[in-house]
């Protein structure tokens, strides 16, 4: 009988023990903020790996095709001008041109209104900007 009183005795450390995890318990709740921080000093270093391929992107030279200077049709010099220019600079002045004259649709920005000038070049009233490439290549030589 002697040992079924210890046996009881063993059992009550153990629940003491218990309250000891309970006690641990917050400080897993600390260990993840501890491990936020590695996070944080890892993240630099991910900043620091594009800076090295942005120096390459600085060799880059742009493609002979988009700097060639192209001749824009009547319509198109009316809004852009007569003079030869580059595809990106007449795709730059058309931008401008509607910005100035607020042609894009309230809506759908996507979208662009056109107005007398523009219509002779879009050959419809309204058009989305990701047609303006393929409408300008129409217009210039």
């Amino acid at each position: 009988m002697a040992t079924a009183k210890k046996a009881p005795a063993k059992k009550a450390p153990a629940k003491k023990a218990a309250p000891a995890k309970k006690a641990a318990a917050p400080a897993k709740k600390a260990a993840p903020a501890k491990k936020a921080a590695p996070a944080k000093k890892a993240a630099p270093a991910k900043k620091a790996a594009p800076a090295k391929k942005a120096a390459p992107a600085k060799k880059r030279t742009p493609n002979a095709a988009f700097m060639k200077a192209l001749t824009p049709s009547a319509a198109l010099a009316a809004v852009v001008g007569s003079t030869p220019l580059p595809r990106t600079a007449v795709v730059s002045k058309l931008w401008d041109y509607i910005k100035k004259n607020n042609l894009q649709d309230k809506a759908n920005k996507r979208n662009i209104n056109a107005d007398a000038k523009l219509k002779e070049i879009f050959g419809k009233p309204q058009v989305s900007m990701f047609e303006l490439a393929s409408l300008i290549g129409k217009h210039v030589k």
